[in-house]
């Protein structure tokens, strides 16, 4: 069934949306002082991200699609299996739900950022940031990450078993592996693997005026941008000229 682009805007704005909550939620749970998941480890968020791509995904992958990621969308139409027309508003609409997720994700969180006074442990709940301050290694990190989920995402979507049916297990599938991701990548970065997801809550955080905030890495920020788009492009094309799509 084909849906309107209207319809589908709306998919991936709320898919977006639930993605940054229920991924930058776990986070604050483990990074904010005072929340009942305090410091309950890396493996939370791991998990929150999971579900948080996951549980759209089952949601609206079969109305979108369920890109809710810039670098997707871009990788899709650069291979020729998405229509230029639609990328900027795709685009847009990511962005402003990964905006939206965030600024839900202060308001829930507010009296343990209030409390919180490590700048990077807050905003680490709104963007990543590279651990070792090593710009290199952290786009080689965000580029092979993000390299895996959109190459590993197209073999699961175009794979037998989800045409014949089964995409809920397709789309469980894509939610196990941006788990496995964030455990497997997740140490030098965060890791964001999405720009929308990065980009976003990194405004909402440069904005907010929020207390012991300090600063918001922009020299960082186009790192969780321009490496996602890079390996998005790179996985499409390596994946169409091997398998087609």
């Amino acid at each position: 069934m084909h849906f309107a682009l209207t319809t589908r805007l709306a998919a991936e704005f709320f898919g977006t949306a639930i993605m940054v909550i229920l991924g930058n939620g776990s986070v604050a749970d483990v990074e904010l002082r005072g929340t009942k998941g305090e410091k309950s480890g890396w493996l939370t968020i791991a998990v929150g991200y999971g579900f948080g791509v996951m549980i759209p995904a089952l949601m609206f992958g079969s109305v979108s699609g369920n890109h809710i990621n810039p670098a997707f969308t871009i990788g899709l139409a650069v291979a020729g299996a998405f229509p230029w027309s639609e990328v900027l508003p795709y685009l847009c609409v990511q962005f402003l739900g990964a905006i939206i997720g965030q600024l839900i994700v202060v308001l829930c969180f507010k009296p343990h950022y209030d409390i919180t006074e490590n700048p990077e442990s807050i905003l680490g709940t709104f963007s990543t940031i590279d651990a070792t301050k090593n710009y290199f290694n952290g786009f080689v990190t965000e580029f092979f990450g993000t390299f895996t989920l959109v190459f590993s995402a197209l073999a699961i979507t175009n794979s037998p078993v989800f045409a014949h049916g089964n995409q809920g297990a397709g789309f469980i599938g894509i939610g196990l592996l941006v788990m496995v991701l964030v455990t497997s990548f997740g140490g030098p970065t965060g890791p964001a693997l999405n720009p929308a997801r990065d980009l976003g809550p990194r405004l909402v955080h440069a904005l907010l005026p929020l207390k012991h905030k300090g600063s918001s890495q922009w020299s960082y920020a186009w790192v969780p941008v321009a490496a996602p788009i890079c390996a998005g492009i790179s996985a499409a094309l390596l994946y169409k000229t091997v398998f087609g799509l």
